[in-house]
């Protein structure tokens, strides 16, 4: 089932989220849910707090990893970025919850991460390149952090008016979203 994604401004995005149990009701089909959502937006993650959930849970699908071309599909649950190495490169990102907006990100290359994956199974992993960085961006929407936040003040400035239009609703997203100043959904 798609579900609507929430636009910036709702409250829920700048939750820092709680951990949660492997009893979690109908997790599995959260999940299948969550990934319905994200290819339907054509997107590569999406995180809880995007569909309204401040839970510790996120999905990343970047359809092919960098270094072997082979499919990279992950479901992340309580993640915890143990460590970020490497010299900050830059990225031209978006987000699914802040359409027609897209800026260069700074992020480091290398991450050590630990998480439970759907079936509760516990990993500690090394991610680079375009995986790390994806799975960094959905890292911080469980903390309640957005790219936006990583801007210069200036940047920030010149972007206000765009980022409040998007929460009252004046913008076109070719999904369902949810604006936390419009009381009905697209």
């Amino acid at each position: 089932m798609k579900l609507p994604i929430v636009a910036y401004g709702d409250p829920v995005l700048r939750k820092v989220c709680s951990p949660i149990e492997q009893d979690y009701p109908e997790l599995k089909q959260l999940i299948s849910n969550m990934f319905d959502t994200m290819y339907n937006a054509h997107g590569v993650g999406l995180a809880a707090p995007q569909i309204g959930l401040p839970i510790r849970l996120f999905i990343v699908d970047t359809g092919a990893d960098e270094d072997d071309k082979s499919k990279f599909k992950r479901v992340f649950i309580n993640a915890e970025i143990l460590e970020e190495t490497g010299e900050p490169w830059a990225f031209n990102e978006g987000c699914l919850s802040i359409p027609d907006i897209r800026e260069d990100v700074f992020r480091k290359p290398n991450i050590l991460i630990r998480y439970y994956d759907e079936n509760w199974e516990l990993h500690e992993e090394a991610f680079t390149g375009m995986p790390a960085r994806v799975i960094q961006h959905e890292y911080d929407h469980i903390e309640g952090k957005l790219f936006t936040d990583t801007l210069g003040q200036l940047r920030k400035r010149l972007l206000k008016g765009r980022l409040d239009d998007i929460s009252k609703g004046n913008v076109r997203a070719d999904y369902k979203m949810k604006f936390p100043q419009q009381s009905r959904r697209r």
